[in-house]
């Protein structure tokens, strides 16, 4: 096993940018993120590999700006694995990329069974690839020497899994779909923030009244605070459970919240004021929240049928028909068209429900050129059936 070092200071930084820039070839980025330990998505290690340059292991906190490493790799191809889980927290840092090959979508777009990296570098270069570390803490300092040779691993082999996956899409021609859905992953916009990010707290559904909302609301506040103060995951804190628990209790004082079993978690009694103050601060707004929020989200596909018969039936039609194709191309239907996508324009169609208009309507939805090309005929021709099959008539009760 090599020794691996990580590069905390801007000298050794600099050296490597140059080594980077001596190197050849595609770029293989990676970065580890301390999730469910810390509040932030930052990246805590970045890890580079370049044909003729060796591998490197970037500290972002201690180096802070990436601009030379940027001007030099910006308009080469980076390779990386299930990149729309990485680009925000490199883009955070100034690395940001302006043509990629994606690993895990090329494997998706292949058919292949396991997508994670272990099983795309075991299956296309033959070789064990150990995840042991995927869910560690990052942001611990020093790092085990275990996991910095994981982490580089995590880099090695990804410009050869790139060439074999490479062939693979030209020999299945799909090399320009694969094409358009990096760009398209390069291109896609920041996630705007949450309107009500508190309303995500899991088990809200089952609280009740637009009062105790506004206690579940307060509560999530004060601990979102916390965790960002000490850059902790807030459910480290106090998990959403107990949050819940809290809510549901109505205890009467902070003594009752503190004797509440339900109410667990490190800092759920060295914070009890801060919990209290929040119930106390819910209990007495008069800015309750909205039961049921205006969005533009659809319903669940499963009430389709009664709340909206005609689309349910071209739903499943289309769902049919684009199963049909996803197969024979040898790929997941998710990815032939997402999920969301077809649920909208089966929700509310074009006038019209031929080829052109449902071409239309998809790429006002973002679609992309290839899946335009292929999904479009047989969304409209599973409308149009769905429009023909006669509504189901009840058998009277007997």
């Amino acid at each position: 096993m090599a020794d691996r070092h990580v590069i905390d200071t801007r000298e050794e930084y600099l050296e490597a940018v140059d080594a980077i820039a001596a190197g050849h070839g595609p770029v293989a980025v990676d970065a580890e993120r301390a999730s469910g330990y810390r509040y932030s998505q930052r990246a805590y290690l970045i890890q580079v590999f370049r044909r003729g340059a060796g591998i490197f292991l970037f500290d972002p906190p201690a180096i802070g700006s990436f601009d030379e490493l940027q001007a030099v790799i910006r308009d080469e191809e980076w390779v990386l694995h299930a990149a729309s889980q990485d680009l925000a927290c490199l883009r955070e840092v100034g690395l940001s990329p302006t043509h990629i090959f994606d690993t895990e979508l090329g494997g998706r777009l292949l058919g292949l069974a396991r997508v994670g990296l272990g099983a795309v570098v075991e299956e296309l270069l033959g070789i064990h690839l150990a995840k042991e570390h995927s869910a560690a803490d990052w942001s611990t300092r020093p790092l085990p020497e275990s996991w910095l040779e994981y982490a580089a691993l995590d880099v090695e082999l990804l410009v050869d899994v790139r060439d074999t996956m490479d062939e693979m899409l030209v020999e299945s021609g799909k090399k320009q779909i694969a094409e358009q859905e990096f760009d398209a992953e390069v291109q896609k916009p920041e996630r705007a923030p949450r309107h009500e990010p508190w309303r995500r707290l899991s088990g809200l559904h089952s609280v009740r009244g637009a009062r105790n909302l506004a206690v579940a609301r307060s509560l999530w506040e004060a601990r979102d605070a916390l965790a960002r103060e000490l850059d902790t995951a807030p459910g480290r804190l106090v998990p959403d459970t107990s949050l819940v628990a809290a809510v549901k209790a109505e205890p009467k004082t902070s003594s009752q919240l503190a004797s509440l079993r339900a109410f667990s978690g490190r800092a759920s009694r060295t914070e009890i004021d801060r919990w209290w103050a929040a119930i106390e601060e819910g209990r007495t707004t008069t800015d309750l929240p909205v039961l049921r929020p205006q969005t533009d989200t659809l319903p669940p596909p499963r009430s389709w049928s009664e709340r909206n018969p005609e689309a349910d039936l071209r739903l499943k039609a289309a769902r049919a028909a684009l199963t049909t194709v996803a197969e024979e191309l040898g790929m997941p239907v998710e990815n032939l068209l997402t999920p969301e996508t077809l649920r909208r324009v089966a929700w509310e169609p074009p006038a019209e429900l031929d080829a052109a208009s449902i071409r239309s309507a998809l790429e006002a939805l973002g679609a992309r050129p290839w899946q335009l090309e292929i999904t479009s005929e047989p969304i409209a021709t599973a409308f149009v059936e769905a429009h023909n099959t006669p509504p189901v008539e009840e058998s009277p009760e007997s």
